[in-house]
This record gives C-alpha cells, structure tokens and sequence, in this order.
C-alpha cells in the first residue's frame, strides 16, 4: 500500500504546480492517478506521459502558451507536469470547484458543462451533486482519496 503515496517527481511537481497557481498535493495526487507516475505511459484513448494529456488537448493547450511542441514531449516529465498543472489551473478557475474541474479533467469540459446544465445533476448550475459516469466517479474519487494522504 505504501506505493500508493510514492513521492516521485516531487520537486517537479512542487515546481509545475506553483508556476500555475495549484495545489502540489493535487498535482500528485492526479499524476498517481493518471500514470502511477510512469512518464511512458499511454491509454487506450491515446492520452499521454505522466499527466495523461490528450493529443487535442495538447495542442489547444499551446495555442494559450504560444509553445509548439511535438506530441512526443508529453513523455517528458517537466512538460507533462507543465502542461497537466495548467490545464488543472484553467479548469479550476472555469468549473470554481476541485471535484468538478477533476470531472472535466477526465471526462472533458464539454462533458461537465452539459452535467452543469442538468438540475438534477447539478442543482446549482455550478457544482456536480452527482457525477452520473460511472468510470468518471471512481477517478475523481481515487483523486481526492489521494490528495487527502498527501495533504497530510
């Protein structure tokens, strides 16, 4: 069970996350889930590197950096965490709430905003009182669980 608190990349992720303004034990907690901090890895849905980003997702993210980058480098650490910390940042500043930009994290922000606009999904407009996928329920779980121990 200890593996499950690695403390790989730290200071990288201490870096990434405070260069955009986020959590660091968010940070970890997200890469634990994504990747189990392996820099190679890649989903079936093509995502990759540590923070598991999306070939889209990458491209728009540069597209606010101005960066050009290959696909390819996401299987750097310190883009991959440059990268997985802003897009984190740009949806906690969108969706105002952890759980609800961790939704958007892995099920989209599309996604999420169409949830948003459900009364009995999100009563307020603003917060998911429910996270009707089941696949996108268990990861947000497995984030918090993990960012509550690295917070301690």
């Amino acid at each position: 069970m200890l593996w499950l608190f690695s403390r790989h990349y730290v200071e990288e992720i201490r870096a990434s996350a405070h260069s955009c303004g986020v959590d660091p034990c968010l940070l970890m907690a997200l890469v634990r889930t994504e990747s189990s901090f392996d820099p190679g890895a890649v989903s079936l849905a093509g995502a990759r590197g540590l923070t598991q980003i999306m070939p889209e997702t990458f491209r728009w993210l540069q597209s606010k950096t101005g960066e050009r980058l290959p696909l390819d480098a996401l299987f750097e650490p310190a883009v991959s965490l440059h990268y997985g910390a802003l897009l984190l940042q740009l949806l906690l500043e969108e969706f105002g709430e952890t759980r609800t930009a961790l939704a958007a994290y892995h099920a989209g922000r599309g996604q999420v905003n169409r949830w948003l606009r459900d009364p009995a999904l999100s009563p307020d407009g603003r917060s998911l009182a429910q996270i009707p996928l089941p696949a996108t329920r268990h990861y947000v779980h497995k984030v918090m669980q993990a960012y509550q121990q690295y917070s301690k």
